[in-house]
């Protein structure tokens, strides 16, 4: 175990670890995970509590850097460009006890490749995945894949056997609502095992004293009790009265309170994600329009909503502050960020006023937003105050705000003319974004661009940036595929999200980028 450094006698210390590994720590945030089964849904909320109980081949630690998880080492093979090695971590058990081997490591990158995996879109590269032997993975892409390591962490590791036993060698289908066996019950190899879970209430998580890294990290919540509470007041509320340890983005309004209220103490920092809106620009006629056509196909109408939608206003009245408006959908930590295209344009509704009119909407149209309001810092509130701005252009939105839960599964199904989305990038390059967002959409390209955008070349690019070698070449690729999008105006980007989490005082705990906590780094200050 890693501890701290003590002058005391080695019997305090002692005592003192003894204390510190008897410790609860109860977790809130507005919303839970969607699912146990590690490889249905690519989602937040949903990997930050998956990251608790399985593990990945290699991951990013509080400070986002990529660090060895069940892989030890990974390596291009020296006779192979197409080919990675993993070298499989040895002695690792999952919590039912069997034995990690590779054939896991192949079950599991396999079965993240099926058409119900939302994770299948970082997997499109590649072409087999073999074990070598019991502790070591080749995994052969089409072509040369520099980025294949990144896109691996958050990409969970099954016991093949277990998986065999319950019947749930493929993923659930979520959008379909599937319920199998895991769905609700994991077995991971992770620093916590499930003891309990009630989605939306309560999942009841114990420390792992068999696992690998018991000590390589301090390891000293023995107990993680995880309780989704979607009002903002409630949660804070839950905090200040000691139901909970640490409130996981802290509501905007609540930040400057909870500062300075007694055993209370915040971490800020940004967030690798960006807040932005998404409209059907492919369809001949939108579902919820009064109009028999599709506004949103005229890029002249998509300009006027880029300029109608103030995201300096929001960051003020809405954020109070706690964000950075955005021009792009790439947050600055990314590979491919550009700060020339980040720059937010200016709100002009004399201006978009006039580009509605060139387009013929001069009366404006109605239709409807779709938004959540439970799963990126005060999207309702977000939303609504996009409905007002447009107001201001003539277009008369209908806000429908409801749960993430449904929210997403209707997106998934392609039911929404205008939706809101927040996007991070863990593998920290902008082929991410492309790969995910603009690239047409196909079984597993283009997976979350609901907006029908298909542009040939931006196609071409998204494929060629996945496998390109030589740096020179393809940051040429990424520039000339921003530019196009950016261009084409196929998103509304609104702003980069900050995060703050409150916890007790005596909690030693950072904020990570990628708003996912590893609570095998907590320490107790004692």
């Amino acid at each position: 175990m890693l501890r701290k450094t003590l002058i005391a006698s080695a019997v305090a210390a002692t005592m003192l670890a003894t204390s510190a590994s008897a410790e609860t720590l109860r977790w809130t945030r507005s919303s839970d995970g969607l699912t146990l089964d590690p490889h249905s849904q690519n989602e937040g909320p949903t990997h930050a509590l998956n990251h608790q109980i399985f593990d990945t081949l290699i991951y990013q630690d509080m400070d986002i850097n990529y660090q060895p998880g069940l892989a030890t080492d990974w390596y291009i093979h020296p006779d192979d460009p197409s080919v990675w090695v993993f070298e499989i971590r040895e002695g690792v058990t999952f919590h039912e006890g069997q034995a990690l081997t590779s054939e896991d490591v192949v079950f599991s990158l396999d079965r993240a490749r099926h058409e119900y995996a939302d994770m299948r879109g970082l997997l499109t590269s590649i072409k087999e995945v073999r074990a070598e032997d019991d502790y070591t993975v080749h995994v052969e892409t089409h072509d040369p894949n520099p980025l294949l390591p990144n896109n691996l962490t958050n990409l969970f590791i099954m016991s093949k056997a277990w998986a065999e036993e319950h019947d749930v060698e493929t993923p659930q289908n979520y959008a379909a609502g599937e319920e199998t066996h895991a769905v609700r019950n994991a077995n991971g190899t992770g620093p916590f095992r499930v003891e309990s879970r009630e989605p939306d209430t309560r999942t009841v998580m114990v420390r792992n004293d068999d696992y690998w890294g018991i000590d390589e990290y301090p390891m000293e919540v023995s107990e993680l009790i995880f309780t989704p509470i979607e009002s903002a007041a409630t949660r804070v509320a839950a905090l200040l009265s000691g139901e909970v340890d640490l409130l996981q983005e802290t509501p905007v309004q609540d930040i400057e309170r909870l500062a300075n209220a007694e055993g209370i103490r915040n971490e800020q920092g940004a967030e690798n994600r960006t807040i932005f809106l998404g409209m059907d620009l492919g369809s001949m006629e939108l579902s919820t329009a009064d109009t028999d056509d599709n506004p949103f196909a005229d890029l002249r109408v998509r300009e006027a909503i880029n300029i109608a939608v103030d995201a300096t206003t929001i960051q003020r009245a809405v954020m109070r502050g706690n964000s950075e408006p955005a021009g792009i959908i790439v947050p600055p930590f990314v590979n491919g960020y550009s700060s020339e295209l980040d720059e937010v344009v200016p709100a002009d509704t004399e201006r978009a006023q006039a580009l509605m009119a060139e387009a013929g909407y001069g009366d404006g149209f109605s239709v409807t937003l779709q938004c959540p309001n439970d799963r990126y810092m005060n999207d309702e509130q977000i939303c609504q105050a996009v409905v007002s701005m447009l107001a201001r252009i003539g277009i008369s939105v209908d806000l429908d705000a409801q749960t993430r839960s449904l929210h997403f599964a209707e997106l998934a199904n392609g039911e929404y003319d205008f939706y809101m989305l927040g996007w991070g990038v863990p593998t920290m390059d902008i082929e991410y974004v492309f790969n995910y967002l603009y690239h047409s959409k196909e079984s597993d390209l283009g997976t979350w661009n609901f907006t029908g955008y298909s542009n040939e070349r931006i196609d071409e690019l998204t494929v060629a940036m996945a496998s390109e070698t030589d740096e020179e070449t393809r940051n040429a690729m990424i520039e000339e595929a921003r530019q196009i999008v950016h261009d084409d105006i196929v998103y509304i980007p609104i702003h980069h999200q900050m995060l703050t989490w409150s916890m007790r005082d005596d909690i030693d705990f950072k904020v990570q980028s990628e708003n996912t906590p590893h609570f095998k780094y907590l320490r107790f200050n004692q």
